[in-house]
């Protein structure tokens, strides 16, 4: 099942009102689950099943409390920056459009030089016309921002350089 299998799958499951489906092969287990209206919330998760190397990949942030299998929708890993390497950098768990803002006539999340701690919001990234909300898992300073507001980014995409001391 490749990635336009699954993009259409989770239309065909959003457009039906359905609040949960499994759908399990061989190789390949997908749970979606949708919100009410009033929540506005989608999720998915893919998780490749032992007879394949195991692997799980989130599709949509947004991980249950009972869905331990998930991996957390905010990825933040140690990299050297081009200056020095004590900088985190925050990278996109999933492919979308990065916004800074939470409208085009708000604020931004950050500025450089902001501090922010575990849990704030840094950013959004749009997905198939949800918006999910990108959380700092440590606590800093920005240093950086790496896209500009409106920009496509990929998978795994450095998007914030944090300074953390």
């Amino acid at each position: 099942m490749d990635l336009k299998d699954i993009q259409n799958l989770i239309k065909f499951v959003a457009k039906s009102g359905a609040s949960e489906v499994k759908l399990e092969t061989e190789d390949v287990k997908i749970t979606i689950k949708t919100g009410s209206d009033h929540e506005k919330s989608e999720t998915t998760y893919i998780q490749q099943l032992p007879a394949m190397p195991v692997a799980t990949q989130q599709v949509v942030s947004q991980p249950p409390t009972d869905a331990p299998v998930a991996p957390s929708a905010k990825e933040t890993t140690a990299a050297p920056a081009d200056d020095s390497s004590k900088y985190i950098t925050v990278k996109s768990p999933i492919i979308g459009t990065f916004y800074r803002k939470p409208s085009p006539d708000k604020a931004a999340f950050v500025e450089v030089g902001d501090s922010v701690s575990a849990g704030d919001v840094l950013c959004v990234i749009e997905a198939m016309k949800l918006f999910n909300e990108i959380e700092s898992e440590v606590s800093g300073k920005i240093v950086k921002v790496l896209l500009d507001d409106s920009s496509p980014v990929e998978f795994d995409q450095p998007l914030f350089l944090i300074d953390p001391s």
